[in-house]
């Protein structure tokens, strides 16, 4: 009797304090579960606000804290920076609250969940970077350097979209945000997901560090073509090769997420510096999130040097990047 009681206190005692740890900032992340169809789903408050097969599992602030975020972007606010003082971790857990209930962060275990923030948050930082060869702290701490494209090169208006995303006087559609998006047709594509008018204000992304942090999860989200994959479904194994992705050497790795986000830009090339930069991010990341490198997978897993291109860049609209 006496065991059982002890037991009783114990379990208890647990249940208080996962309820504590349940609360985030002050707001309730207890969890709720139903049936649909037969099908368990979940809500967790804030952070995953829509029931959702993904909401059963943990949510990225369960095991991706703020001091994380700080080591991995441990220069972003140094006087040198060009976006000093713009990207915060509150905007980025913020951001992925609105993804999570899709399964950005929660799909399958914490290592996969782990695996993902690193792989999509090297992939911000080798966009993001303003660190070179000697930089203080080493040329993988300088991510989120930028917000936007310092010296764009052109309006990068394609006329071709006139009728569907038709470029606004006066608006520019340079790279902006966290993983940097380009052009009239993907500024629009991305306000119609997010529910902003970024076709016309495109401004919109360099001045508010949540919706960049958005456009670029739901960029990471998205399919650029209805027939691919998103980075996302590749990366977690969602996707699975057609016989012409396996004969073009593209399988479900870290690889391909960089060829269906840039394409022949990156990939197809051996191996040249944008690829081995962005890889070097993700297996930096993996050490500082305290991940085992042995769990990134083979060279060849996190190569595309060899891969032929989703989407060659033909012309214009057919920029990926």
């Amino acid at each position: 009797m006496v065991t059982i009681r002890s037991v009783s206190v114990f379990i208890l005692v647990l249940l208080a304090i996962s309820s504590l740890a349940l609360v985030a900032n002050g707001e309730d992340k207890t969890i709720k579960v139903k049936k649909v169809k037969g099908k368990k789903v979940c809500t967790q408050g804030w952070e995953c606000v829509w029931w959702s097969e993904y909401c059963c599992n943990q949510t990225i602030s369960d095991y991706f804290q703020v001091y994380q975020f700080e080591q991995l972007f441990a220069k972003r606010n140094t006087p040198i920076a060009h976006a000093v003082g713009f990207w915060d971790y509150q905007s980025f857990i913020t951001a992925a609250a609105l993804f999570e209930p899709l399964g950005f962060g929660t799909t399958g275990g914490k290592l996969m969940g782990q695996k993902e923030m690193a792989a999509f948050l090297g992939h911000v930082a080798s966009k993001t970077s303003c660190g070179y060869g000697v930089a203080t702290g080493g040329p993988l701490a300088w991510g989120l350097c930028y917000n936007r494209e310092m010296s764009p090169m052109q309006s990068y208006c394609d006329e071709t979209w006139k009728y569907k995303y038709p470029c606004s006087p006066g608006a520019e559609y340079y790279g902006r945000g966290a993983l940097p998006i380009y052009w009239n047709f993907n500024y629009g594509a991305a306000g119609e997901a997010l529910k902003a008018d970024l076709l016309n204000h495109p401004e919109y992304i360099e001045q508010n560090a949540t919706l960049a942090f958005q456009a670029a999860i739901w960029r990471w989200m998205t399919p650029i073509k209805k027939a691919q994959p998103s980075a996302h479904d590749i990366f977690v194994g969602n996707w699975k090769p057609t016989k012409n992705d396996t004969l073009s050497k593209r399988g479900p790795t870290f690889g391909t997420t960089m060829n269906v986000l840039y394409g022949e830009y990156t990939c197809g090339q051996g191996d040249i510096e944008p690829m081995s930069n962005i890889v070097s991010h993700y297996l930096y990341f993996l050490d500082l999130l305290g991940i085992g490198r042995e769990d990134a997978g083979p060279n060849e897993e996190l190569s595309c040097a060899e891969q032929k291109a989703f989407n060659p860049a033909t012309a214009p609209s057919s920029n990926s990047s």
